[in-house]
Formats: structure tokens, sequence, C-alpha cells
């Protein structure tokens, strides 16, 4: 697409050229501007030249009176620039907070993927097996949807996603090796299928009682789905896999499209009065160590796990119990405490740490079986007084936890903004969820069973974090409560991250042994001893930059195209344009981050003569349009704009080129 600006000229219509399209192409997204913004009339012109097929004009016209010089609104580039698929529905907050951690290329492609894994002991028929995963993307539309950030981040649900499945005989891959390798895979975010699914077989039987399990390996993006989620497939394609991989009927309602109108439907107002009183204070402790960690060591996530046996798990749930709570309740105090204690106060101290609710305890129909990312963390803040009873404490707790159920749907920036903070650093620093997962239910593992299958119970393999620190807490087959911290390696070393956890556990254990209703929050600390208090290392530097390279010198009086790059556009993308582009244009690289542009910058590429074209694929699609409209204010001069959506990098070349060679023939 190519676009020029207009400036502080006067309102007129804005035009578009759409390079490469067939006319019905061209006339859907016409179409779909049309149903999304009723503020403009569109127009689609008929091809521009009949020689170069694959070119129309769009034209929108505000029906009212508009402000000169307005820039696109994020929406109304997403509409346009967004793939023809079946349609695009609005993500929640939680997943544009994963999918904007995801798509900067720091950490790399396996970051945000999460896995799970369990035994398949018994007959397991790989055509019926690849079927039935097969039938459950055709039923849930989760499964046929892919990422789109071009303008307002969006959800592309498409008509077909194919769920790849692979099977690895146990000679070729060691099962750490094939956990690894199908993580460092990561996801094409911008392509559907966004799970897929690896069988690794047992070693060769010696002894004569049966075939060894088979083990199943799901893999996930975690902007797409959560472990109740992936349960909830689980479950559609064990109940697949019985009927002969295929379950009947269409698409399974209620689904991501449902809970996307639900969100939609929410009146604001009573969130917006709970979050102004309810949002942590600036001075809240958050931190999970103390100032003064070692600089940054390494990159990527850690994951440390530690397990409070059955016998001290029902001696903790009892403790809770009796004093009106639950055990996340008690998890809630603990980890109040080592936030408190972080902070390093004497006295009353409020302290705040999200808590990620699973956001399926809805006023919508059948909510708990919508698999998707539905939930989101929500910042809890209590009040740490080292006099006060620790059973205050834990009531506390309690109680702000289910004051935040009623708001599960608010993402983050709104809860920030609504608290009259100034827009930076996250209210919260930690989260602590407590997985639930979904049982299989009795007749289904009944049923695989009267075909001699048994199935283990899936158990999570990796997990990833946005925050310093998550803790993950959950039972496992015998009751016994799990704790896992992912933790971020930059920020937390592994010693502080394991020295945190052994101590939250050691809090779990002590507490039930102390009943008396003296027992105070300041007896709770003493507990600790002389324990050190983890230290965490500052945030690297704001990633301000911007920086001019010359990727290619072209021919003399040529145009210049600057190709803006920003974090999100795909790797190679440009690479491949600067190869693969045929034409005397000079090319530069313009690599923004955290800055507005000064036209000024972009004069010292201009010689007499030379016209510049900013070319800008996916999210850059934004930012180079708001180069050329503030040269367009500060100069007079409106540089062409040329953009593409998200895609691959043969893709996003091709077609980049195509726009180029036509702003190319128009001066011509």
């Amino acid at each position: 697409m190519v676009h020029e600006p207009l400036g502080t000229r006067t309102s007129s219509p804005l035009v578009f050229e759409l390079c490469g399209l067939a006319r019905a192409e061209a006339e859907a997204i016409a179409a779909r501007v049309a149903e999304r913004h009723p503020a403009y009339d569109v127009e689609l012109d008929g091809a521009l030249d009949a020689g170069r097929p694959g070119r129309h004009l769009l034209r929108l016209t505000p029906r009212g009176p508009a402000t000169p010089g307005l820039p696109l609104s994020d929406d109304l580039l997403a509409d346009l620039l967004a793939p023809l698929a079946a349609g695009t529905i609005t993500m929640t907050g939680h997943q544009r907070e994963l999918l904007t951690a995801a798509v900067d290329a720091e950490g790399g492609p396996g970051r945000y993927v999460e896995q799970i894994f369990w035994d398949w002991a018994g007959p397991l028929d790989l055509t019926r097996f690849i079927s039935a995963w097969q039938s459950v993307a055709e039923r849930e539309a989760v499964l046929r949807a892919s990422f789109d950030w071009s303008g307002a981040a969006r959800l592309v649900l498409h008509e077909r996603a194919v769920v790849e499945v692979v099977r690895h005989v146990h000679a070729a891959v060691g099962w750490s090796e094939l956990l690894r390798q199908d993580r460092a895979r990561g996801f094409e975010l911008y392509r559907p299928g966004l799970l897929r699914v690896s069988l690794l077989d047992g070693p060769p039987d010696t002894t004569g009682a049966g075939r060894s399990p088979t083990r199943v390996l799901v893999t996930y993006h975690r902007a797409l789905l959560d472990e109740r989620g992936a349960r909830l497939l689980l479950r559609q394609f064990y109940r697949s896999y019985l009927a002969g991989g295929m379950l009947p009927g269409g698409d399974r309602r209620p689904d991501i499209r449902d809970h996307s109108e639900w969100l939609a439907r929410q009146d604001p107002a009573g969130a917006r009065e709970f979050w102004a009183a309810a949002a942590p204070p600036a001075g809240a402790a958050v931190s999970p160590g103390r100032p003064g960690g070692p600089p940054r060591h390494a990159e990527g996530p850690g994951r440390i796990q530690r397990r409070l046996r059955p016998p001290q798990t029902s001696r903790l749930r009892s403790w809770a119990a009796g004093r009106g709570a639950g055990e996340s309740s008690a998890l809630h105090v603990v980890w109040a405490l080592l936030l408190y204690r972080a902070a390093g106060a004497d006295g009353p101290l409020p302290v705040a740490f999200g808590v990620h609710l699973s956001g399926r305890d809805m006023s919508l129909r059948a909510a708990a079986d919508i698999p998707g990312l539905l939930g989101n963390p929500l910042p809890m803040t209590v009040t740490v007084d080292p006099a006060a009873p620790l059973v205050d404490l834990l009531l506390q707790v309690r109680d702000a936890a289910l004051d935040l159920d009623p708001y599960a749907w608010v993402c983050a920036d709104r809860i920030q903004e609504w608290s009259g903070r100034a827009p930076g650093p996250g209210l919260t620093e930690t989260t602590v969820r407590f997985d639930n997962p979904p049982e299989l239910p009795e007749n289904l593992r009944a049923e695989l069973a009267a075909q001699g299958i048994r199935v283990g119970v899936p158990r999570s393999a990796g997990g990833d974090t946005t925050l310093p620190v998550t803790l993950v807490a959950h039972y496992d087959a015998e009751g016994a409560l799990v704790l896992t911290a992912l933790y971020d390696r930059a920020r937390f070393t592994d010693t502080d991250a394991s020295g945190t956890l052994s101590q939250c556990l050691h809090l779990l254990r002590s507490l039930p042994e102390h009943p008396d209703e003296t027992f105070t929050v300041a007896d709770a600390l003493r507990l600790l001893g002389s324990s050190e208090v983890p230290r965490m290392t500052p945030p690297g530097p704001g990633g301000s930059r911007l920086a001019l390279a010359v990727l290619r010198a072209g021919e003399a009086q040529a145009d210049v195209v600057c190709l803006v790059t920003v974090p999100g556009v795909t790797p190679g993308a440009y690479d491949t344009l600067v190869h693969e582009h045929a034409g005397p244009e000079r090319i530069v690289l313009l690599s923004v981050t955290g800055r507005a542009v000064s036209p000024g910058t972009l004069q010292e590429m201009l010689g007499p003569g030379r016209q510049l074209i900013l070319c800008g694929a996916g999210p850059a699609g934004r930012v180079a349009l708001e180069i050329a409209r503030r040269t367009a204010e500060q100069t007079g001069e409106t540089p062409a704009v040329v953009m593409t959506g998200v895609g691959g990098a043969a893709e996003s070349a091709q077609a980049l080129s195509r726009a180029l060679r036509a702003v190319r023939a128009r001066s011509t």
C-alpha cells in the first residue's frame, strides 16, 4: 500500500494505492473498511494502469469535519493491512502485552512458548491421531488464529489451519533434546497453526510386558492459550480420537469470538471507580529483591521448582481453612511477607503483586469451556503491618482476591490509566498464579481404557514471564503443592531465585505450626531468621535508539528508499528486499526505538532532485507514516509511504517491491 500524508493541508480524502491485488481482493478491503469505519465514505477506483494490473485507488472521504493532518488511527491502519482472512477480533490486554514482548527480537523465537506432555500407553493409530487433531482445529477457532500487529494488534481468524504432528523414533532424538529443539523453533505468529504436537516413541520393550509408552508433547504460544485452554483442547482431541478421528458439527460455540463480543459490551464505569482506589499506590513494595544485584549476567527465562509434600500440603490447607481462607490465600500471605522483607521496612507498608485469574468466571454461557487466553494478571494491594496478627493479613488477602474477581477482564494498561499513575513501569514486578486445570472426565478415561489406552496427567515442561518473577502453584497427582518460579535471568540470578523459592516453602511449612491467634506478622518474618534477602538487578537502560545505515548506494540523482525498522518487523524482510529489488534507488536503513524522528535527520540523505520514499513492513508502517506526517508539517514536502502487513520475509519483500515499482512508475 502507498500513501502520502497531507501534513497541515486542509481536510481532504485519505487516498491509498493498493498494489498487487486482484479486483476482488481490493473490493474486499474496501468493504471491510466501509463496514468498520462508518465515519468515511469509501470509494474504490478502477485499475490505475491497464498495462500494470493489480493497482487500485482507495479513497476515504470524511463524512463530517475532520482535523487536518490527523494521523491514521491504529484501527484503520490494521483494517487496511490485515490479511484477507475470515475475520479479525480484538485481543485482550494481556495478549497484547505478551505479543509485544514476543515480537521483539530479544530472546529469540523460543520466548513465550509453552509445552505440556504426558505418556500414552496402549495402541496409537497415527492416522487417526492426526485426523483427530485436525478435526479439533476445524471446530475450534482459536486453533485457526494468527496474530497481526501492523496497526492495532488483532487476532486473525482463518478458514483453515493445519495442526502439525510429527512422530520421532526413540533412537533419533532424546527427550531433553526434543524439548529444547521444539521450543527453540518458536512460531511464525502471523501464520495460523500456533499449536503443534510431537510424539516420541519409547524404547523397544525387552521384558515382554508390552509396548513402551509413547510420550506426547504439545507446544503452543503463550499469547494464544493458557494451560487450561490447552487442556480443554486436549479433551476435545480425545473425544475426536474415540470417534474415529472426526468430531461432528461445525464450530463449537461459545469461543474466543463470543468472548471478544462480551468484552466489548462491558461498562467500564464500575471498574474505573474500583481501580481508582484499589490500584497500588506509588510507594508500594513490589520488588522481590533489594537493589544491587550483579550486572546483567544471563539472558532468557529461568525455571526452578520445589514441592511441598502431601502431608505438609494437607496441614497448610487445614490451617488456612480453619481461619476462613484457602491455601491460595496462604500463598498470597507468604509472598506479601517476602516482598515486605525485601523492601527493608520497619512499620506498616502496602505491598503489591499480580494475581492471575483465569477470566472464565463471567456471565457468558459455558465460559469455563472456552479455550484461549481469557485471563489477566491483576494487581493486588495489601498492607503488611508487623504488629498485626497474621490472621488479619490472611483475611485481608482473601478479601482482596474476592474483590478482584469481577474485574478479571480489565487489562493492566487501563488500570494504570484509571489509577492516575503516569505511563511508565508496570504496577507490579511479580505475579502469583494458582493453576487449577480441568481434569479429564471419567467417562472419557473409561472409553480410552476400553480401547486399551491409558493416558497420564499432562505436566508442564517450561514457562516464561514478562516480569522479573512469576510464581506458579499447582497440585501434582499425589496432592502435593508444587511451586515453580519463572524468572528473568537478566534481573534475578539463579541463586537468588532459588533462595526466594526456598524461603517461600519454609514459610508455608512453618505457618501451620503456629496456630495461636496472637501470632503476628513480625513473628512470621522471624521464622526466616538470618536467611539472605535476595538482590535484584535494575532494568537495563531504555531502548531509545536511532541509527542510520546505507545498504545500497544507488545511482546518482536516484530516489532514496528509507527502510524503517522497529521491533516486530519480520527478520530478513529488508535484507531480502535489498537483494531482490531491481532499481536505481539509494536504499538506507533507519532503526528507530523509543523516540521520534526529526525530519532534519532525513534531509541529509537527500541531494538535489532526490525524492524520499519511506518504507515500513508490519509495525514499521505506523512509524513511517508519522515520520512522513511530521516531514510534511515542517518542510512542506510529502514523502510517499510504502507499507505492507505482517508476513514472511520473502512475502514482505515482494509486497514492498511491488509498491516501490508503482511509486517509480508514477514519477516517470
